[in-house]
């Protein structure tokens, strides 16, 4: 089921309060999901080429109610822990999941400061999440200041918890690259970006520790 028209902020900065997920999750069903940009399916073998072993550990950045985590737990990547700043949307995404997929985690946590050990995951993932941090009003040729801090906060804590050497940062974007290498281009780090799509263009930004 995809989620109704009528959750849609006024205003796109919107999209950067913990307020509007709060709200909107509390007013969808428990069974209510939204994917941006591109599906599992459609990512699946990128997916399955960059993480090779189901056994690997991989950290959800933001998970919202997408199908991307149950699709690729079905998949055979069983070791997916889920964080999300909305505590309403993570309380219905663990009771959905709780028989059908048990192993799953669910912490409610704010991407910029995780609460997980250092060199403690295989992958993380963002498909949208840093974009709605972008939504911030001001010029997208030079951002003000708090996307940037929060951009580059949320990057530092994906390299912190990525295990050292062989982490991967997958993030799924419609942001080009002019827009979104000023956070990703690290020291001691390989960046590559894959454009999805023929008419209009995703990117797959891959950071390899």
């Amino acid at each position: 089921m995809a989620t109704s028209t009528s959750v849609l902020p006024e205003k796109n900065e919107s999209y950067s309060t913990r307020e509007y997920w709060d709200q909107r999750y509390s007013q969808e069903s428990e069974d209510a999901s939204f994917d941006w940009f591109k599906s599992y399916a459609d990512v699946a073998d990128i997916i399955r080429e960059l993480i090779p072993s189901r056994d690997a550990r991989i950290l959800m950045l933001g998970c919202g109610n997408s199908r991307l985590s149950e699709e690729m737990y079905d998949d055979g990547y069983k070791n997916i822990i889920n964080t999300d700043y909305s505590g309403v949307l993570i309380e219905k995404m663990r009771h959905r999941h709780q028989n059908t997929r048990p192993e799953m985690e669910w912490h409610e946590m704010d991407i910029r400061e995780l609460s997980f050990e250092s060199d403690s995951f295989d992958v993380a993932i963002d498909k949208g999440t840093m974009d709605a941090m972008m939504t911030a009003k001001g010029d997208v040729w030079d951002p003000p200041a708090e996307v940037d801090e929060n951009c580059n906060r949320e990057v530092d804590e994906v390299l912190r918890i990525l295990r050292k050497p062989g982490g991967v940062f997958i993030y799924l974007t419609f942001g080009q690259p002019h827009f979104r290498k000023r956070y990703l281009s690290r020291p001691g780090t390989t960046l590559e970006v894959r454009a999805l799509g023929e008419a209009f263009h995703y990117y797959l930004y891959i950071l390899r520790t």
